[in-house]
């Protein structure tokens, strides 16, 4: 009979262990405050502090990891859910502004669609007059070349009244062709401009396909096919052929050449003509310079003074500037670089070569279509900068250019000057 009253503090002891374990679950006071309850439950039924003790040691020991295994269990789920709303999010952005570019390309394409009935493109052997009024008596405004185009904003009589570049005023009607939209886009290129850090340029339509080179933000890429759009992706040229672009990351634009008007073929042939005085004196200078070399003539203090004069104007010729290039034939390509020792891209290279004659020019090769003024390409002379689609040369004179070419061959004489198609020709001196 003695061990009756410890059976039932036993009984008694399992009963509250069995009710105060699974309140834990639905209760959320901190651990410690579970363990004072736990061992004051305990230590009343047993009426024993040393027994109270260690039940409530295990007790506690019980609670706190079950306790920090559910607060580890919620903070890793909690950092999963914020992970995944962070992705979508960041998915969602990069979604919308490819759904917002590709809206803006495709409504740009359809602009230039509706755009054509109004459109006149000239078709003459040089050039048509564009003049005040609709009479071949009226004042001269400008000139538009053949192939320039041009708004139409209405007709009187067999005279269009035209809107191009900077002119504004009348063309014979015989001289333009109104509304054909193939002929329009024959004189038109299609600029794909990067909009993005890096662009990416693959050899096959897809984000898995190699990458054949990478092209900087501001950049603009001359469309050659625009089959692969409606997938995403333009084919574009580029240095060493043809790859493939998002349409995500490129801006895309047709570009024209538009009339010049009076004023500005009067800048451009003042400068022309102080170019060519300039070469002329240079001339003389050198050949004077060679024949005091050769000993067969004498100058005065007077005449040496002029020798120095023209000379400087020699060491900042075109030619100067291809021999100053040459000298780092062999020198590495690197894209984004401007070194002409350790490496450069195309347009750091003509921009570095230049900076030594204390010329400033951008290091973007579709930026570089509009330095200097523009020449023909059956007078291009020795520092001329060569433009085709992505790429810059400098023009060495027998038909040859010298450039930064690719990483394979880094600085490098390529002939003929029109080994691809030559989209300008800009002269800076």
């Amino acid at each position: 009979m003695k061990n009756k009253p410890l059976k039932i503090a036993t009984c008694c002891l399992a009963s509250t262990l069995l009710t105060a374990v699974p309140a834990y679950n639905v209760m959320a006071a901190p651990v410690a405050g579970f363990s004072e309850y736990a061992s004051a439950i305990v230590g009343s039924e047993l009426n024993t502090s040393s027994t109270s003790a260690g039940v409530s040691k295990t007790v506690t020991g019980y609670l706190e990891k079950n306790l920090a295994s559910k607060m580890l269990e919620a903070a890793q789920n909690n950092s999963k859910e914020q992970a995944e709303a962070t992705k979508e999010k960041t998915a969602e952005k990069t979604a919308d502004k490819a759904k917002a570019n590709k809206k803006s390309n495709e409504n740009q394409l359809s602009k230039d669609k509706t755009d054509y009935a109004n459109m006149a493109v000239a078709q003459v052997n040089d050039y048509v007059n564009i003049r005040k009024k609709p009479n071949e008596n009226a004042q001269l405004l400008g000139k538009l070349y053949s192939d320039s185009v041009a708004e139409v904003i209405r007709k009187k009589g067999d005279w269009y009244k035209i809107r191009s570049g900077s002119v504004t005023g009348y063309v014979k009607g015989d001289y333009i062709v109104v509304g054909d939209e193939e002929l329009v886009k024959s004189v038109g290129v299609q600029i794909a401009k990067v909009n993005t850090t890096t662009l990416k340029v693959r050899s096959k339509a897809s984000k898995k396909s190699e990458v054949l080179t990478l092209v900087p933000d501001g950049e603009e890429l001359t469309v050659a096919s625009m089959k692969a759009y409606n997938d995403g992706w333009v084919k574009v040229a580029v240095e060493g052929g043809k790859g493939f672009v998002s349409t995500d990351y490129v801006d895309i634009t047709r570009e024209y050449t538009y009339a010049e008007s009076r004023a500005e073929e009067e800048a451009r042939l003042a400068i022309e003509q102080a170019r060519a005085e300039a070469e002329e004196a240079a001339r003389r200078a050198q050949e004077q310079a060679d024949a005091a070399a050769s000993g067969t003539s004498s100058y005065s203090d007077s005449s040496s003074s002029g020798t120095d004069t023209a000379s400087q104007s020699v060491s900042s010729s075109g030619q100067s500037v291809v021999n100053y290039a040459s000298q780092f034939l062999g020198n590495p390509y690197v894209y984004g670089g401007s070194s002409l020792t350790n490496g450069t891209d195309c347009s750091g290279f003509v921009m570095s070569v230049y900076a030594h004659f204390g010329v400033s020019l951008p290091h973007s090769s579709s930026a570089l279509r509009g330095s200097g003024y523009g020449v023909s390409y059956s007078s291009m002379q020795p520092g001329d900068i060569v433009c085709y689609d992505g790429h810059v040369a400098i023009y060495a004179g027998g038909n040859t250019v010298i450039h930064a070419s690719n990483p394979a061959d880094g600085i490098k004489y390529t002939s003929p000057a029109n080994y691809r198609p030559v989209v300008a020709v800009r002269r800076i001196f």
